[in-house]
C-alpha cells in the first residue's frame, strides 16, 4: 500500500511540475520591462539661420562655398578629410588568413554591381563628399575640395554630377543660405541610389524613406527620425559600418545603443535574443514600395537589338532581376565579414562570395540576421582566374565602344591586376545586412513565421538538426554555455 501511495505522490508531483514550470518560465509578467530609448536620442540645438550671412557673396563653384564655410567652421573640412566619406578607404585591420593588415574601402575594392571605381572615378565620384575627383591624381589634402553642402543643403535642389561637381543650374548662393542639419534626403542623395539608381543596392534603403509612413519604417515614419539620430556623429565622423566595404565592425551602431536587449513582455520571446538579431523579427520584408535589384548579369550587356527597360535590361549593363516586398535570407552573423580582394583567385565554376558574413551556430557572438543577397555574373580572367574590373565610364570605357577586351584591359591597368586578354563571366554573391525599414511591433514576425511547416528559415542550413521547437537547439546551447563559462572564469 505504501508503495502505491509513493508512486501516486511522485506522479502528482510530476504533473504539478509539468504544469508549473511552463507557467513560471513563460507566463507574461504583469508589467513590461522598462525601456527608455529617448534618453539616447541626441538632443540637438536648432541650426543657425544662414540666410543673412552671404548677402554680399556670389558663388561660382562649390569650392568657393567651402572656403566661405571654413571662415567660421575652421576645423570642419579637416575633420571631414579624416573620415571614410572622404577617403573611401578605412584604416588597416588585421584579417585572419591575410599575411598583413589590409586597408580597404570603395576606393580599392570591387563589388558585383558597377564593379569598381578605379578608372571610373569621374562617374562614381558623383557620390563622393568632394569636388573634382576625376583620376588617380585627385588631391585628398586640399580642403577646398570638401563638399559641405551635399550633406547640409536644405533646398533639396542641390545635385552632384560627374567628378562630384554641382550640376549646371544649381543656385549655390541659395543652397549655401539654406544649410542645416542633414536630412534623410541629404544622406539618401547617395545612399538611396548606390549601384546606379534608386533601390538598386541595399534593399532597405531607397527613396521611399525620404518621407515614409510608419508601416514603412517606424522610426522615420512615426517618430520622424533622420539618419544622424541613429548614426551619431562626432567631428563629422558618422557612425555606422557596411560589410560591402568593411570587414570589421569598428564604429558600428546597434539597436541596443537605445533599446534594452531583453524588453519583451513574453519570456518566450526574450529567450531568443542570444541567437536572433532584433532585425530578424522586426524587419519581415524590405523593398516595401520600390523594388530592389537581386540579380545582375553583365554577360548579357551590349545587345543593341534587345528591348530596353531599366528593371529588366539595359545595353550598357546587361540583364537584371528586381524584387519587391522581398523576404530576407537568414544567416549567422557576428558583425565581421570575409572580403574578396583584387587579385584573389576564384574557382570559376563556383559562386565567389564578395563579402561573406562571418558566424556560425557554434559562434556565441553570432546571431541569425536578415540579409539581401545579390547575385551577379561578372568578368574574370580565364588564365589568372581572378575577377576583373572593367573601365566603363569615359573615354574608351565599355559604354563608349562596347568592347569588353578594351574595357577590361584599361580597367585592369588602373586596378593594378593582371589581364591575360582572355575573359569569361563567373557567378558572384554579395551580402547586405538589413537594418532599416523597421516595422511597427504589431507587424513583427510571429512564432509561426519561423517555426512549423511554413517556416521562412532553412534550419538545417543554419546548422540545426531541424526546427528547434521540435529538435532542440543542441550545438547552439553548447556554444552559449561555453561562452557563459568563459565569461564567469574571467570575472
Amino acid at each position: 500500500m505504501r508503495k502505491v501511495f509513493h508512486s501516486w505522490l511522485l506522479g502528482l508531483i510530476g504533473i504539478i511540475g509539468v504544469i508549473l514550470v511552463p507557467l513560471v518560465l513563460f507566463t507574461e509578467p504583469s508589467d513590461p520591462i522598462a525601456d527608455t530609448p529617448w534618453e539616447h536620442v541626441p538632443k540637438l540645438a536648432a541650426s543657425v539661420d544662414h540666410s543673412d550671412l552671404f548677402l554680399q557673396r556670389e558663388f561660382k563653384t562649390g569650392q568657393e562655398v567651402t572656403q566661405a564655410c571654413v571662415e567660421c567652421h575652421q576645423d570642419a573640412a579637416q575633420q571631414v578629410m579624416h573620415t571614410t566619406h572622404w577617403t573611401w578607404q578605412a584604416e588597416p585591420v588585421v584579417v585572419e588568413g591575410r599575411s598583413e593588415p589590409i586597408s580597404i574601402g570603395k576606393k580599392n575594392t570591387i563589388n558585383n554591381f558597377c564593379i569598381g571605381i578605379q578608372g571610373n572615378w569621374e562617374g562614381c565620384s558623383a557620390c563622393h563628399a568632394g569636388y573634382g575627383w576625376e583620376n588617380e591624381a585627385f588631391d585628398f589634402r586640399d580642403q577646398a575640395n570638401v563638399d559641405c553642402i551635399v550633406c547640409h543643403d536644405q533646398t533639396q535642389t542641390y545635385k552632384k554630377g560627374k567628378k562630384g561637381l554641382p550640376v549646371e543650374g544649381v543656385d549655390l548662393l541659395e543652397v549655401a543660405k539654406s544649410v542645416g542639419r542633414p536630412s534623410r534626403t541629404n544622406c539618401g542623395s547617395c545612399h538611396f541610389k548606390g549601384g546606379g539608381g534608386n533601390a538598386v543596392k541595399h534593399g532597405d534603403l531607397d527613396e521611399s524613406l525620404s518621407f515614409p509612413e510608419e508601416r514603412l519604417d517606424v522610426h522615420m515614419g512615426r517618430y520622424q527620425f533622420v539618419c544622424v539620430d541613429c548614426h551619431k556623429t562626432r567631428q563629422h565622423d558618422i557612425s555606422g559600418r557596411s560589410i560591402s566595404v568593411s570587414v570589421d565592425n569598428k564604429n558600428q551602431i546597434f539597436c541596443t545603443d537605445c533599446h534594452k536587449e531583453s524588453l519583451h513582455k513574453d519570456e518566450r520571446v526574450s529567450l531568443h535574443v542570444d541567437s536572433v538579431a532584433c532585425q530578424t523579427c522586426h524587419i519581415p520584408t524590405v523593398a516595401k514600395k520600390d523594388a530592389t535589384k537581386t540579380r545582375w548579369d553583365w554577360s548579357q550587356a551590349g545587345d543593341a537589338n534587345r528591348p530596353e527597360d531599366p528593371h529588366h535590361y539595359l545595353k550598357m549593363k546587361g540583364s537584371f532581376v528586381y524584387e519587391k516586398q522581398l523576404e530576407p535570407s537568414y544567416l549567422w552573423f557576428n558583425g565581421l565579414a570575409e572580403r574578396y580582394l583584387l587579385g584573389d583567385p576564384i574557382q570559376p565554376t563556383e559562386v565567389t562570395d564578395i563579402n561573406a558574413p562571418k558566424g556560425s551556430i557554434s559562434d556565441p557572438k553570432a546571431k541569425i540576421w536578415p540579409f539581401k543577397i545579390h547575385t551577379a555574373k561578372q568578368p574574370y580572367d580565364v588564365k589568372y582566374r581572378h575577377l576583373l574590373q572593367p573601365k566603363t565610364v569615359g573615354k574608351d570605357g565599355y559604354w563608349s565602344h562596347y568592347d569588353w577586351n578594351e574595357a577590361l584591359s584599361l580597367g585592369s591597368s588602373f586596378a593594378g591586376i593582371q589581364y591575360s586578354g582572355s575573359f569569361n563571366f563567373a557567378e558572384t554573391a554579395m551580402y547586405w545586412p538589413q537594418t532599416h525599414m523597421v516595422a511597427p511591433k504589431e507587424d513583427a514576425l510571429q512564432c509561426q513565421d519561423c517555426h512549423g511547416e511554413n517556416s521562412r528559415f532553412d534550419w538545417e542550413a543554419l546548422g540545426y538538426i531541424g526546427d528547434p521547437i521540435k529538435w532542440g537547439i543542441g550545438d547552439r546551447r553548447r556554444a552559449l554555455n561555453k561562452e557563459e563559462a568563459s565569461y564567469e572564469s574571467s570575472n
